[in-house]
């Protein structure tokens, strides 16, 4: 137990979770074998990379390992949560909207949409896939390693948590739910279509707007920030406003799933730092 970091424990936790689903759901899934094989493969890499634990680069299971399996199960839930949960809930998060702010958010955006606000936007969404990765560096290089297993910790369960979300509360977004009422695609300058097309085909067509992922994270790794790298706080504050804004006028997501996103970095702080001190608990009294 003493070599099972925090991170460790709940990655194989969740993927053990994602076997047992699958499992459970078979015979709704006509592609359960290659999942089962995914998630078991996944998971036996991380039992292998802890029982070598400082036999192999730190850089393995602290960077290439995390970013790896986040992508990889975030990419399996295309098959997996439509299946489970049939039922979106894109009407309701359209209500939702139309209530708070007396039309549709999306809409609205229009009004501001230039071909160089909609470059600026699309290349700030993009920012998320770089943003976490920025800041592990920013602490590596500093040598704040504790404070980087706790950052990493925090950040893998807001990712494990949104992808939970998005079994639950299945919904496709604005892009698609209200391309009808839309004037037409948002149309850049230069960079939009291929970074439209780069996420189109990173990211796919999934039910994964509520909660925005997008924004639980990088409002994550600003609070992380904040509390240990002072200096790239500052750098970040308009990149993450920037990529929140970004989510609603580049239409992903509805401006509740934003709300839905900043209520998951509290409930991620709130849960995490009590699950990561326990484990550190748990490993110092050799349980």
């Amino acid at each position: 137990m003493r070599r099972l970091r925090p991170v460790d424990a709940l990655t194989m936790a969740f993927l053990l979770f994602l076997l047992a689903l699958t499992i459970i759901f078979r015979d709704r899934l006509p592609g359960k074998g290659p999942l089962i094989a995914l998630y078991s493969g996944l998971l036996a890499v991380q039992i292998t990379l802890v029982f070598l634990k400082g036999k192999v680069p730190s850089l393995i299971p602290d960077l290439i390992f995390p970013a790896v399996y986040i992508v990889t199960v975030f990419d399996s839930l295309g098959a997996l949560v439509h299946r489970i949960n049939p039922e979106d809930i894109d009407p309701a998060l359209i209500k939702a909207d139309y209530l708070m702010f007396g039309g549709y958010p999306t809409l609205m955006a229009e009004g501001l949409s230039s071909p160089l606000l909609t470059d600026i936007m699309h290349l700030a969404y993009g920012t998320y896939y770089f943003i976490p990765i920025a800041y592990g560096i920013a602490l590596k290089l500093k040598g704040r390693e504790a404070e980087y297993q706790r950052s990493l910790f925090l950040i893998v369960l807001c990712f494990f948590l949104s992808f939970i979300g998005y079994i639950l509360w299945p919904a496709l977004g604005p892009r698609y739910r209200l391309e009808h009422l839309h004037a037409g695609e948002l149309t850049g300058l230069y960079l939009t279509p291929y970074i439209r097309g780069l996420l189109d085909g990173l990211e796919g067509i999934k039910r994964d707007a509520f909660p925005s992922g997008h924004t639980a994270v990088a409002l994550l790794v600003l609070v992380l920030s904040f509390r240990y790298a002072k200096g790239l706080f500052l750098a970040l504050l308009p990149v993450v406003a920037l990529l929140i804004f970004s989510t609603v006028y580049c239409r992903y997501h509805y401006a509740v799933d934003v709300l839905g996103g900043i209520g998951l970095t509290g409930l991620t702080l709130f849960l995490g730092e009590r699950m990561y001190n326990l484990q550190q608990s748990k490993n110092q009294h050799g349980r």
